[in-house]
């Protein structure tokens, strides 16, 4: 049996619903016992597959595999640092991000030298174009749209902000594995795109992350960065070389780099992981449809995070937003999920600008009513492949017995 089929019934109020569950199986665990026996346990060419596999399915020009989407995104941000294409980065340059995300969309951003432009979210609980362009200065210079629980953003208008001000657009897409927009894959509509292949999320590596892009020649200057500033894994390592003969070109240096490469247990995970993505996806979206279906009469209470025209939510989770007019507070309503059984957290940080590593930003933040709102008020809860009608029924069967509950009282 694989690991992750359920052979357990779901009991309700005696099983508890968890905010994710194991997406892996026999077939990526012998892969990777393959890999064990075989003593080739660095990066190898089972993460060239998968980088390959996964770029084909976002029909991205290429894909580039680090340890974690935190690394994702501080080496696509500091390949723009070093980068000789147009745009790029330099130190003290703004970059516009959403005050509410998480933290390492925002701390790679000061990792690299630049400044965070902290800005409101809309109904998508995504950047709100209209604050993004009151946020644009002659200073800034990239936006960094973040998909938010798989959600995703208002691509279309970043796209064209960014188009009419010569900016880099940079996406998150750590949360949002299979999003789309107009049938295109989110991550492919920047100059870069990230990915988190964390336990929790849609597919897994158990870590893991990965850069994209429609660019080649972007691609081409992750490969350094992700690994000690060598040339070894680029395309024109031999070129590079011949400029500098006097240097061995396994140990040539083209530039400043880390080391936040994968392991071949990683790639052997992703490799059997891309077949099981779209069915992962579309449970997600069955199970947020029934959910929003059954607690859409409650909209007096909760607010729902909206999905735009020709976009495609793949639900990382499932968020509500308590209304401030509630007559409950979030805590006493978490309080209650968590007490029967279903695990809450809060959407994502909130308002980072909240956060002791970020409060300073506040002084070059605009006004962040959402992201605050969604601070105070915002939660989520479990939305996986594993989950089924039995479990949403159980959820909205606790949420109508709390809103009665309050209603009594």
């Amino acid at each position: 049996m694989e690991l992750e089929e359920s052979s357990k019934e779901f009991s309700p109020g005696e099983d508890t619903i968890s905010l994710n569950a194991p997406s892996f199986g026999a077939p990526e665990v012998l892969e990777a016992l393959e890999s064990m026996l075989s003593t080739w346990v660095t990066m190898g060419e089972k993460v060239a597959k998968f980088e390959d596999l996964f770029a084909n399915y976002l029909n991205a020009s290429g894909g580039v595999m680090v340890n974690s989407g935190s690394s994702a995104n501080l080496v696509a941000l500091k390949a723009l640092r070093n980068s000789n294409e147009r745009p790029s980065l330099v130190k003290g340059d703004e970059v516009i991000v959403p005050a509410c995300t998480w933290s390492t969309s925002v701390a790679p951003i000061l990792d690299i030298g630049c400044k965070p432009i902290l800005v409101d979210s809309d109904e998508t609980f995504n950047l709100d174009p209209a604050a993004v362009k009151e946020a644009i200065t002659s200073d800034t210079k990239a936006i960094m749209a973040v998909h938010l629980l798989g959600n995703p953003a208002d691509i279309r208008s970043l796209r064209e902000i960014c188009d009419d001000h010569n900016l880099i657009l940079f996406e998150d897409c750590c949360e949002a594995h299979g999003a789309t927009l107009d049938g295109q894959k989110v991550g492919t509509f920047g100059e870069y795109g990230t990915y988190s292949f964390f336990f929790a999320h849609h597919i897994s590596t158990i870590e893991g992350g990965m850069v994209v892009s429609s660019d080649r020649n972007r691609v081409e200057e992750v490969k350094p960065v992700r690994a000690h500033g060598w040339i070894r894994e680029m395309e024109e390592s031999e070129e590079i070389a011949a400029k500098h003969p006097e240097f061995d070109e396994r140990f040539l240096f083209l530039e400043s780099g880390l080391n936040v490469r994968p392991t071949e247990i990683q790639g052997a995970f992703g490799i059997h992981q891309m077949d099981r993505l779209e069915e992962f996806v579309e449970q997600r979206r069955t199970n947020a449809h029934k959910l929003t279906d059954a607690l859409a009469p409650h909209d007096d209470v909760f607010r729902f995070q909206t999905e735009q025209d020709g976009g495609r939510h793949t639900y990382y989770g499932y968020p509500l937003v308590i209304r401030e007019e509630a007559p409950f507070t979030r805590a006493e309503f978490t309080a209650y999920l968590e007490e029967h059984g279903i695990e809450t957290r809060p959407i994502m940080g909130g308002n980072l600008a909240e956060h002791p590593a970020f409060n300073h930003l506040k002084d070059y933040a605009g006004p962040l009513e959402m992201a605050n709102t969604i601070h105070k008020q915002g939660v989520f809860f479990g939305n996986h492949h594993q989950m089924h009608g039995e479990h949403t029924d159980f959820i909205v069967n606790t949420i109508e017995d709390f809103l009665a509950e309050e209603t009594r009282s």
